[in-house]
This record gives C-alpha cells, sequence and structure tokens, in this order.
C-alpha cells in the first residue's frame, strides 16, 4: 500500500506547556495537506520537516455519522493533547509533538500516518462486549487488552490480527511495517497507556481504555507516537464510575442532540481539560541524600546525582563519617527525617564501609549503599557493604547509574512523573535491543 493513500495525521514532540506561543507572523503557512474529521494539517513553508495541526470546533461520532458544532472545542482538545504530549514527552517517549502554537494548533513534526488504530483497554466495555459475547462489563484486563483496527472509513474501521497487519506489508514513508516494526507499536501502546493511566489515577480517574495511532517522522524515518491524545480518544471513569463517565461517550449515547444536551457534553470536556494540567504536577517532593565518607568520593557521587536527575529526582551531596564522628552522622540523618520528604539516603564508602550499617540501623528510610571500588582493594573492601548485622535492610548497588535506578524505583512509588521516566526507560531499552537486533540481522542477510 502506497503512503498517499494513507490519512496523512501527524502530530506531537516536545513541549513545554506554556502560555507562549509562536506568533502568526513568524509561520509561513503553506498548502493544505490533510483534512480529518476533526483537524486540519498545514504546511509551514520556512520550517521543513515540521507541520502545523489545527483543531476545528467539530465533534462527530460513528464515523461521523453523527456531527456537531461544539463552539470552544478546538481549544479544549488542543489544550489536552498539549498536555498529554508533554507528560509523555517528559517521560521518555518519542511523539512527534514540538511545541504548543496558539489555543486551538501545534506544532508537530511531519510525519506519514500508519493507517492503524491501536486501542488498549484495562475495562471490557463498549464494542469490546459486542466483538465478545460472554464477557460482563467491567471485567478487568490484566495484562492489558490489546486490539488494532484498520482506519477505513468506508468499512467501518475493521478490527485486524496481528497477521493481517504483516500480510499487508505496508509502506509508510520508505519505511516496510515488518514485524519489528509491529512489535515496536505494540510494545510502545502498552507503555503510553500505563504512563497515562497512571497519571490519571493521582486524579482518582479510572482510564478505561484508549486508542493512539503512530507515524513515520519524514525526516528521521523512525516510528513516533503522531495524531493526537484528547477527550476523543479514550474513556475516562471518574473514581472508576461509568456512570460519572466525561469522555466523548456521553455524546455518543446522546438520544436527542439538543443546546442543553451540547452544554453537558462541553463541560465534560472542560472538566478534563482543567484536569489534565494536573497530571503533569509532581504529587510529592522527593530526593536522593548521599552521603559520602569523605571528598575523594565526590566524581561517584556525581555520577549518581546525574543518573538521579534523568529522573527528575533531585540530590544533595553531604560529607561525613560513621568511624569518625557517629554523631554527626546521625545528626544529618535527622535533619532530612524531619521535613517529611521522601527520601531514600544512599551511602558512598570503600575499604569498611561504616555508613551504610549505621545509616540502616538508625533509620526507617531506605538506605542504598553504593560503595566506590577501586582496582586494587575492591574484592576486599565489597564484604564490609555486603555482610551487615543481622536485622539491617541495607541493599548494595555497585554501579552509580544502578544505584540511581534503585532509588527511582522506591519514590516512583509515590511520584508518578519518576514511575513514568522508569516506564518510558524500560520501554526504550527494549525497542534500542529490537532494532539493534533487526540490523544484525539485516547484515547477516
Amino acid at each position: 500500500m502506497c503512503t498517499s493513500s494513507l490519512k496523512e495525521l501527524p502530530l506531537a514532540c516536545r513541549c513545554k506547556q506554556t502560555t507562549e506561543s509562536w506568533p502568526d507572523e513568524l509561520l509561513k503557512i503553506g498548502q493544505k495537506l490533510n483534512e480529518g474529521k476533526t483537524k486540519q494539517i498545514f504546511e509551514l513553508v520556512d520550517q521543513p520537516g515540521l507541520v502545523l495541526v489545527q483543531s476545528k470546533d467539530q465533534i462527530t461520532a460513528g464515523n461521523a455519522v453523527r456531527k456537531d458544532q461544539m463552539e470552544g472545542k478546538a481549544a479544549i482538545a488542543n489544550k489536552t493533547t498539549s498536555c498529554v504530549f508533554q507528560l509523555l514527552q517528559e517521560s521518555g517517549i518519542k511523539t512527534a509533538f514540538v511545541k504548543q502554537h496558539s489555543d486551538t494548533a501545534f506544532i508537530a513534526a511531519h510525519c506519514q500516518m500508519i493507517p492503524i488504530e491501536w486501542v488498549c483497554r484495562r475495562v471490557a466495555t463498549g464494542s469490546f462486549l459486542k466483538r465478545n459475547p460472554g464477557v460482563k462489563e467491567g471485567y478487568r484486563f490484566s495484562p492489558l487488552k490489546m486490539e488494532m483496527f484498520f482506519k477505513d472509513d468506508a468499512n467501518n474501521d475493521p478490527q485486524w490480527s496481528e497477521e493481517q497487519l504483516l500480510e499487508a506489508k505496508l509502506c509508510v514513508a520508505g519505511l516496510t511495517i515488518g514485524q519489528c516494526e509491529v512489535d515496536i507499536m505494540s510494545r510502545s501502546t502498552v507503555a503510553i497507556f500505563e504512563i497515562v493511566e497512571k497519571a490519571w489515577a493521582t486524579q482518582n480517574c479510572t482510564l478505561v481504555d484508549m486508542k493512539i495511532e503512530f507515524g513515520v517522522s519524514v525526516k528521521s524515518g523512525e516510528i513516533v507516537l503522531a495524531d493526537v491524545i484528547d477527550n476523543d480518544s479514550w474513556r475516562l471513569w471518574p473514581a472508576g464510575d461509568g456512570s460519572q463517565q466525561k469522555d466523548k461517550q456521553v455524546y455518543r449515547e446522546l438520544k436527542e442532540v439538543t443546546p442543553e444536551a451540547m452544554q453537558m457534553v462541553k463541560r465534560n470536556f472542560e472538566w478534563v481539560s482543567e484536569r489534565v494540567k494536573l497530571l503533569l504536577e509532581p504529587q510529592a517532593s522527593s530526593r536522593v541524600v548521599l552521603l559520602m565518607g569523605s571528598t575523594s568520593d565526590v566524581a561517584h557521587c556525581e555520577k549518581i546525582r546525574k543518573a538521579c536527575a534523568s529522573y527528575g529526582i533531585p540530590c544533595v551531596l553531604r560529607v561525613t563519617s560513621a568511624h569518625k564522628g557517629p554523631d554527626e552522622t546521625l545528626r544529618i540523618k535527622a535533619e532530612y527525617e524531619g521535613d517529611g520528604v521522601p527520601t531514600v539516603f544512599v551511602a558512598v564508602a570503600g575499604r569498611s564501609n561504616g555508613l551504610s550499617p549505621v545509616m540502616s540501623g538508625n533509620t526507617a528510610y531506605p538506605v542504598i549503599s553504593c560503595p566506590p571500588l577501586t582496582p586494587d582493594w575492591g574484592p576486599q573492601h565489597v564484604w564490609s557493604s555486603l555482610r551487615m548485622p543481622s536485622g539491617l535492610g541495607c541493599s548494595t548497588v555497585l554501579s552509580p547509574e544502578a544505584c540511581a535506578q534503585f532509588a527511582a524505583q522506591i519514590l516512583g512509588l509515590r511520584d508518578h512523573l519518576v514511575w513514568c521516566k522508569l516506564r518510558a526507560s524500560m520501554l526504550n531499552t527494549w525497542v534500542s535491543l529490537r532494532l539493534a537486533d533487526k540490523k544484525l540481522q539485516a547484515c547477516s542477510l
């Protein structure tokens, strides 16, 4: 299938959600590249590889069998999409989103769209129940249920199997969609859903299901999350209660479209667009306190601090010796226990490691030992970190990067933004390995 037949709806890469916009006079808007039910795509003449995605005040259902104008929807949808893509981008997910341009439009990388709608479900409802009789509404999928639908309005977007997608041998922007590409999109869909689900959980909202699309960047040739993710893209139930649904399903279920009914739908969309901003805010501050036995350990601590920064976790560096000044060590410990900020202590000490056991035996906070081992005495020194007295729960991690990751996993239990970065990192590691294997196989052939 040639790419000229695809629905080219590029969207989404990096954005700081601010009120700042790019003035119209700085953008030379060229020809309209595509128009969908709810948006238009325009070429940016002076910025090759980028497009302008302009939302419309139109709401549709049933492949536009029902469609109405809803004043203000363009701004609501654009605001929602911008926040969601910022969350994903800052977590580490590759998207096409670049920057919000105005209240109703954003800048995106130019993509050719892969004509597959990926649907991820946590709770069984809607069309899934019709296609799977016998499954009760509310059935919870663990792991997530994945489905794909070929984008074909004339045939009501038929459901496809993975085998159908592979046999279609789609070629998008010069990239043939094979097993590797399907695997990447499938894994990415799960990770993206879990990140958005985790974020909405902070607002006591259940993400029931969500649909997303991928595109191939015409500039880089890589698969990225594209299109939009707004209130048309998911089912969202406050407190897990379907009767309180705030998504487009309310519009789909209207028996009669009246001005009063449309105002109710609009209020739901506004409710979502206001709360989606909160997904970008940490629910709790947190930190890692690095305690080093001497300033000779600074270089080792800086590696830990740099790795923590990649998860958005601030670090505090302190120097203290549990052997030479135990009273000061305990005073420092108390200083960080007293303000209520979730904290992980990391003890960096070689030779006879007294910091780890003293800290672990005197605090209920987690303590990680990350000794700076040297080639000469390292095998001997490590035992003072590994062999702890009974009753101590101090763990030992030798790699500075792994130490930071472990601390992030602890703090991510309370901070969804840290957890989201961990989840995206897992995905990116898997993708890099999958692409490396594909490249190696190609070389072997």
